[in-house]
């Protein structure tokens, strides 16, 4: 799929859909909340350039629901963090949590994040603790469309990502797919945004601390989410399930 193009499915898109590949991020949050009104959501992970979403989707939809899945693996700067953030800001903050807590899941299943990409076990982890909380959020929510934080620079996965595309039953939007990190330093700066704080110690993506590194030399950002045969979290891929929504 190219970036050009507009992955929707035509039963449940919009009549016409305007070519958001040359808006810019503002035209887009506008297009989603003006198109999906309030069965608009935005996702966050609290992650190291977080403060960009929030505060421009809050700018031009103030009382958005703000998703925010908490694994239970999370870094406790990542917490103080999105208290920082939500105060800030004044979030509409949803946060949802796994239906299994970390405790049982390791009872049951032991340390299954440690599995490789695409097995049994990988696949199990990345259900409970991201998948299934997600997509509770997006039905207990009545979300028909989702605002993400994604960008084609992040890496392999995610380099040819239209604007929007569909996920299963739900149609996502990228605000800041075209975004580079200069880009996001200069948004960041100009409106004294901080931030995540574990970025001053050399990390580039934050997510659970047992599949986070540090940027070492040699490596880019999606190694630094857990190696190259784990750079997609789950979150943003679909679930396989004619039973969600995502």
């Amino acid at each position: 799929m190219s970036p050009s193009t507009v992955a929707l499915d035509a039963p449940s898109a919009p009549a016409a859909i305007p070519d958001l590949e040359k808006a810019t991020a503002e035209e887009r949050v506008r297009w989603a909340a003006d198109t999906f009104g309030d069965r608009l959501i935005l996702t966050t992970s609290f992650g190291i350039k977080s403060a960009v979403m929030l505060h421009l989707v809050t700018r031009l939809v103030p009382d958005i629901p703000v998703v925010f899945i908490d694994t239970g693996y999370l870094f406790p700067e990542t917490y103080r963090f999105a208290q920082e953030l939500t105060d800030r800001l004044k979030l509409n903050l949803k946060t949802y949590n796994p239906a299994m807590s970390a405790a049982r899941m390791e009872a049951l299943y032991g340390k299954i994040w440690e599995g490789e990409a695409g097995s049994d076990e990988h696949e199990r982890y990345k259900l409970i603790t991201k998948k299934e909380p997600m997509n509770r959020a997006v039905k207990e929510l009545r979300a028909k469309a989702w605002l993400a934080g994604l960008q084609r620079e992040q890496g392999s996965t995610r380099e040819e990502l239209p604007a929007v595309v569909r996920q299963n039953k739900t149609t996502k939007i990228y605000p800041t797919i075209d975004w580079d990190n200069r880009t996001v330093h200069r948004y960041l700066t100009t409106h004294g945004l901080p931030y995540h704080p574990l970025f001053e110690k050399a990390y580039v993506s934050v997510a659970d601390w047992h599949s986070t590194k540090k940027l070492e030399p040699g490596m880019n950002e999606e190694d630094a989410r857990g190696g190259a045969a784990k750079r997609e979290c789950g979150l943003h891929e679909p679930s396989g399930r004619g039973d969600f929504s995502i």
